[in-house]
């Protein structure tokens, strides 16, 4: 990423962790900014992505723990013996703020001891939409506290802008540019996954194309929790016989890994009991430009609602299902800063559904739906208000994000944020 540095929402808790904590690793996928963020803070840097600096480092592990302090052990999965000589060096006393590890979970099957009280793992994603420069009026930290603040706030972003976000995507180094540059941008990003990742992660890709197209189906099924059999059979529609579920698990399994593929989990509530719950996740990837390349969709196809990719049962438009991943990906990194977890909400067949429920540690909740609409009717919040009746005061508060201009708060208390007024 060039030209100044931009402070991420993850800062404030980089703040807040490394004065007390001796080592923190920040986890997510390529690209989203993780090296960038650990620099600002590292004295002394080891990037094991470097074969040179790797092979002095295999030589002698223990310089890892040499140098001034923060140290930053960039990429460490390229040579796992990392992270135990940093647990080694926790277990012997290292004090406050004396490493930050970036990187992926190594291949499956390489053995590392557990960091667990030792390491701390911090998320990263791509940039909120926060963090691309629009200006929230509206915190979910506030709306979590349940004192159901009030709502005010005008943007200038529209559905046009939206539809050009989601394309340009979060990823910090691919958004300068001409549009024909970001696309060969996302594109290598693609080409990188099958071709380099799948094998430094221990597995031999013997079908390329094959893989591409599990990932396009993947990427058609945004915001759905469609089956895994449905998934299947888009990825391998017209190629003959199917593979099992035994053989396609690496696929998914190793794309969770990367991060890559980013399942919001169903919602299991602690403190209420929903009879028939669903228990199936709902498909995301890191970042909805990704999808978007994918499917090779361009902002007029998105706006004439053109179908894209293998063909998925979908409510709505693909419009709306990246509208959704785009939202959803601001929320999960707003909620992580609220030390929240995100999930959904769909009970069995689909009888009732909520887009994004996000939890509080003591189980209260915040409501979330989003909807491709400047205005909204009142069907369009029957889910929340299904919700208020289940969870009584568990439930802390409800919105629905929009793509209009002002938010403001209903006289049945229901909250309405445009997705670019909202923020950490």
């Amino acid at each position: 990423m060039s030209g100044e540095y931009r402070r991420r929402i993850l800062d404030t808790e980089l703040d807040l962790l490394l004065p007390h904590l001796p080592a923190v690793s920040i986890e997510g996928a390529k690209g989203v900014g993780k090296t960038a963020t650990a620099l600002q803070r590292a004295v002394t840097v080891y990037r094991l992505d470097d074969p040179d600096a790797r092979q002095i480092v295999e030589a002698d592990p223990r310089r890892l723990n040499s140098g001034a302090r923060p140290i930053l052990i960039d990429e460490w999965q390229r040579y796992p013996p990392a992270f135990d000589v940093v647990r080694r060096a926790v277990d012997d006393g290292a004090g406050p703020g004396a490493f930050l590890l970036t990187g992926s979970p190594p291949a499956p099957g390489v053995p590392v001891h557990s960091g667990a009280g030792r390491i701390v793992v911090v998320r990263m994603r791509p940039l909120t939409l926060a963090e691309r420069g629009t200006t929230p009026a509206v915190s979910l930290a506030a709306l979590l506290t349940g004192e159901r603040p009030d709502l005010s706030g005008e943007t200038t972003f529209g559905l046009a802008k939206y539809v050009e976000e989601i394309l340009r995507g979060g990823f910090p180094g691919f958004r300068a540019g001409p549009e024909r540059v970001r696309r060969a941008q996302l594109e290598s990003y693609v080409e990188r996954i099958i071709e380099r990742e799948f094998p430094e992660m221990g597995y031999l890709v013997r079908n390329p194309a094959g893989l591409r197209r599990w990932l396009t189906a993947y990427a058609a099924a945004s915001s759905s929790s469609a089956s895994f059999e449905t998934i299947r059979g888009a990825a391998t529609s017209g190629t003959g016989s199917k593979p099992s579920r035994d053989a396609a698990a690496p696929y998914r399994d190793i794309l969770e890994r990367l991060h890559v593929l980013d399942p919001v989990p169903p919602w299991l509530p602690t403190r209420n009991r929903i009879a028939r719950l669903g228990v199936a996740p709902k498909h995301q990837l890191a970042d909805p430009a990704l999808a978007a390349r994918l499917l090779g969709t361009d902002e007029q196809a998105l706006l004439d609602g053109r179908a894209a990719g293998p063909p998925l049962p979908r409510d709505g438009t693909l419009l709306g299902a990246l509208f959704e991943s785009l939202v959803t990906l601001s929320v999960r990194v707003y909620a992580q800063a609220a030390e929240s977890r995100v999930g959904h909400l769909r009970t069995h067949g689909g009888d009732h559904e909520v887009d994004l429920i996000v939890e509080r540690g003591d189980g209260r909740v915040v409501a979330i739906e989003v909807k491709l609409s400047a205005a909204i009717a009142d069907r369009d919040l029957r889910p929340l208000h299904w919700l208020r009746h289940e969870l009584g005061d568990d439930l802390l508060d409800a919105i629905v994000i929009t793509t209009g201009r002002e938010a403001y708060r209903r006289q049945d208390g229901i909250g309405v944020v445009p997705a670019a007024l909202l923020g950490p």
